[in-house]
């Protein structure tokens, strides 16, 4: 039995036949993470300084753009924009697709979570920043928003560990990350072993990403501000 299953998960032969193939996938995951978390962070960012100017029409279509990211899997995303799309004449890459639909995703929990940090800074700091003689963009860029962000840090945290897992997704639509080299190598070895080494691959990927989340989360929690 103890063989058998070491046969099945842990095929020496086959870790060594695969893992060039599994580690290209860690890289193209890598790659998608980053522009990922890069992106949505970057477009939440503006798009809740855009509703603090609280003009109505463009508020309501940020609150709208962020209800239906939100709201809608990332999946049926990926395959709506990947299958969709051609049918309009725009055709994109499969890895663009992954990058584009995450960054969305991203960046509509991001601006919910930048804005009701922005909220949460007490209206006598508006206050007390206008009176010193700083219009409404110093106030916003000198005092409230580093605020601010200090408060988001966690939440933020929090939430690109779970869309960075989500670059699994890419499977489904060719992008050639760590899920996708690791099936293709189950199909033609008909062994487990690569599926084995893909989850390996994904805990010493994000097994750090996580440790860093905890420290940020101890670093930069609310009760500390």
């Amino acid at each position: 039995m103890h063989s058998r299953f070491l046969d099945v998960f842990f095929n020496w032969e086959l870790i060594q036949r695969y893992f060039p193939a599994i580690l290209k996938g860690v890289g193209v995951t890598i790659e998608i993470a980053a522009a990922v978390v890069i992106t949505g962070i970057a477009i939440g960012l503006m798009l809740a300084l855009a509703r603090s100017f609280r003009v109505l029409p463009l508020s309501a279509l940020i609150v709208l753009f962020a209800d239906i990211f939100r709201a809608l899997p990332p999946l049926v995303l990926v395959l709506l924009v990947y299958f969709g799309l051609p049918n309009v004449g725009i055709y994109l890459p499969s890895f663009a697709v992954l990058w584009l639909v995450l960054s969305l995703v991203l960046a509509a929990f991001c601006e919910e979570i930048f804005w009701a940090g922005l909220l949460s800074i007490p209206k006598g700091q508006w206050e007390a920043a206008r009176s010193t003689g700083l219009g409404f963009l110093g106030t916003l860029a000198y005092v409230v928003l580093p605020q601010a962000l200090r408060l988001t840090v966690p939440p933020i945290t929090n939430r690109t560990i779970v869309i960075t897992k989500n670059t699994a997704l890419g499977m489904v639509i060719g992008v050639g990350e760590i899920l996708n080299q690791a099936t293709t190598a189950q199909s033609f070895s008909g062994n487990a072993t690569p599926l084995m080494m893909g989850a390996v691959a994904y805990v010493i990927l994000f097994i750090p990403v996580v440790v860093l989340g905890r420290f940020l989360e101890t670093r930069f929690g609310w009760r500390r501000i």
